[in-house]
């Protein structure tokens, strides 16, 4: 099916699976094999590898990197620049994508190790270096990340902020 919208210049990969109502910003890049649920944005100048897997109502924004083999959930937002790696001993010949599960919140400019889980409705805060799992429901900031508080914690700042 093709995107709802494509931005100038932005290049989907013949064989990718694309979901109705999915929009791809100018510069973007979407790989070989990978697949897009419906309602995802993929912003300008992300690259999104090949065979990388995406949950419906997921948003990712501008200059995001996801490498291959990664899997990303439903309802995901992944925010400007991040990014995810998938090789845990550069320039080796075995790799590992990411799994971000369905409601998480990745920070802009927060660096994601191959191989890491990062749990349902977890938060990483922005520019935090993840190097281990992220159980769900937690909110991780740091370098190295490490947990803060809880997905609840959070939502009430959130809501504080939003309200004063």
């Amino acid at each position: 099916m093709k995107p709802a919208k494509l931005g100038e210049g932005a290049v989907i990969a013949r064989n990718a699976k694309i979901g109705k109502g999915v929009s791809v910003w100018n510069l973007a890049y979407v790989g070989n094999d990978t697949v897009l649920g419906d309602n995802v944005m993929i912003g300008s100048l992300a690259h999104v590898d090949y065979k990388v897997t995406i949950g419906a109502n997921t948003r990712v924004e501008g200059s995001v990197y996801i490498p291959p083999l990664t899997k990303i959930g439903k309802g995901v937002f992944i925010g400007p620049a991040a990014v995810m790696t998938n090789d845990p001993y550069p320039m080796g010949k075995k790799m590992i994508g990411v799994t971000i599960e369905d409601g998480a919140i990745i920070c802009g400019g927060s660096v994601i190790k191959a191989g890491v889980r990062i749990g349902k409705n977890s938060v990483v805060a922005m520019g935090a270096v993840v190097t281990k799992d992220v159980p769900p429901n937690t909110v991780v900031m740091g370098v190295p990340a490490r947990v803060v508080y809880t997905r609840k914690e959070y939502d009430a700042k959130k809501l504080k902020w939003e309200s004063s």
